[in-house]
């Protein structure tokens, strides 16, 4: 279901459309979704409400407790830019060797996963809105799907697995108990899966999941039968201990409270469109999400692209800082460093705060912000006594004033800051000049704070013995 805008303040339900004509087939009785409209006095109000998630039913799967909440790294962004392909070729990403890099710098710097899109049969010539030629066992050549992970295993790394589909369930559903199967045994426990097609292209042999294979049908993402395809997928992946982030998603009502291993999703103009200099994201686009796509649940933005160029060396609507505060203001379970581990390795100060921002809250506080304006959070370590506040701002510079009262009475804390530098702007190639500072704050105390277009921030805050 989507809202459609009408005349002047006025919004109509919309459903799916189905191949079958019907948007909605049941039997008997049934009960319909909640409907639910959030209304607070502040953007704090909107933002820190479990309202969707309290509508679902309890976790249905047990324990849990083999999802571990992480960070990780691969090869994505350069496809993404153009450096390499997904296909076979002179560029071929997923390449036996480049995987082992990438282990190698996740296992060097504290990443769990690393994760290897285009290493399976099937991405030469035209995938997109296809998918008719994917294997989701069958690996390429030159990627070694044994070797590379029993590397990973050797250095205490997980390999996070992919299924990209080009919108073709039908292919999908039929391998996806063997393609989880292999994962499962290679110790792959999250996959990343995609569905990329033009709207109403997703490809399925039937308009319901019940009803026999037949000929080809088109849906729609956020259909019948996709919803149906995606709880099939959640619910193999979990008897498995497989954790799921779907790209191209349905979007999310709160249904991972039931399915906790549904960890993340996309569902929205990720970073990848950062790259693309005639699509590419606008500064704004990102404290717009806070205030949007993020009621809805985790997102799997992508963050931390520290060299700031995208495909054909389109620079990014991004100052250095608020690659950074993503992590802050864009929560997810499982989160990436998206960048080509050189550039990582090349800002040794951020790669410094991406190591240490967990992927797990005790707490968290939207403590300055506006709707689509900017958005600072604090957020407390579930691991940890420390607290980390920051987040991200959109074309309006601004200097705000922000206040300590969360942190623990009579206890001082080392502030270690990453912040706009001068004359930093998403505009010019100033979006580089980045800023570092520490200092002691202790609850009660206040940090004058200076926002660059486009610009963002990051704090550590850690107890002193």
């Amino acid at each position: 279901m989507w809202l459609r805008r009408m005349e002047d303040h006025r919004f109509r339900a919309q459903l799916a459309p189905s191949s079958r004509g019907a948007k909605v087939v049941r039997e008997g009785a049934f009960t319909t979704p909640w409907r639910t409209i959030r209304i607070a006095d502040d953007a704090a109000g909107l933002v820190e409400n479990d309202l969707e998630l309290n509508l679902n039913e309890p976790n249905k799967l047990g324990d849990v407790s083999w999802f571990e909440p992480a960070k990780y790294v691969g090869i994505w962004w350069g496809m993404i830019r153009g450096d390499w392909t997904w296909a076979q070729g002179p560029n071929h990403g997923a390449t036996t060797e480049r995987a082992k890099q990438y282990i190698d710098f996740a296992a060097d710097n504290g990443f769990r996963g690393v994760l290897i899109e285009g290493w399976n049969v099937g991405w030469d010539g035209n995938w997109f809105g296809n998918g008719r030629d994917y294997s989701f066992t069958e690996s390429y050549p030159d990627f070694d799907f044994e070797e590379v992970t029993a590397y990973a295993k050797k250095k205490g790394v997980h390999l996070i697995g992919h299924h990209e589909t080009g919108g073709n369930i039908e292919v999908y559903e039929r391998q996806l108990g063997d393609a989880l199967d292999m994962y499962a045994a290679h110790g792959v426990d999250v996959v990343k899966t995609g569905y990329v097609a033009d709207a109403g292209g997703i490809i399925s042999c039937n308009a319901d999941i019940a009803d026999p294979c037949g000929d080809e049908v088109y849906e729609w993402h956020d259909g019948q039968r996709q919803v149906q395809h995606h709880m099939k997928v959640v619910e193999e992946a979990a008897k498995r201990k497989i954790a799921v982030n779907p790209h191209e998603p349905v979007k999310d009502t709160g249904l991972r409270r039931t399915y906790p291993n549904w960890v993340a999703r996309e569902g929205a103009r990720g970073q990848e469109y950062n790259a693309w200099g005639t699509f590419a994201n606008g500064p704004d686009h990102e404290p717009t999400l806070v205030y949007t796509r993020m009621l809805s649940g985790p997102m799997d933005y992508t963050p931390g692209v520290l060299g700031l160029v995208g495909a054909d060396n389109q620079p990014i609507a991004s100052t250095l800082a608020k690659q950074l505060g993503l992590y802050l203001a864009i929560y997810s379970p499982i989160q990436m460093a998206a960048d080509f581990v050189e550039s990582l390795e090349a800002h040794p100060k951020e790669l410094e705060f991406i190591k240490a921002v967990p992927a797990d809250w005790a707490e968290s506080h939207l403590i300055a912000g506006e709707v689509g304006d900017y958005a600072i959070f604090a957020r407390k370590d579930r691991n940890s006594d420390d607290w980390y506040v920051g987040g991200i701002n959109d074309a309006t510079e601004r200097t705000l004033t922000l206040d300590f009262d969360f942190l623990d009475d009579g206890q001082a804390y080392t502030a270690t800051i990453w912040k706009d530098g001068e004359g930093a702007t998403y505009e010019t190639e100033a979006r580089h000049n980045i800023a570092y500072d520490t200092r002691t704050i202790r609850k009660g105390d206040t940090l004058e704070l200076w926002l660059a277009p486009g610009g963002g921030a990051a704090i550590r805050l850690q107890p002193k013995k």
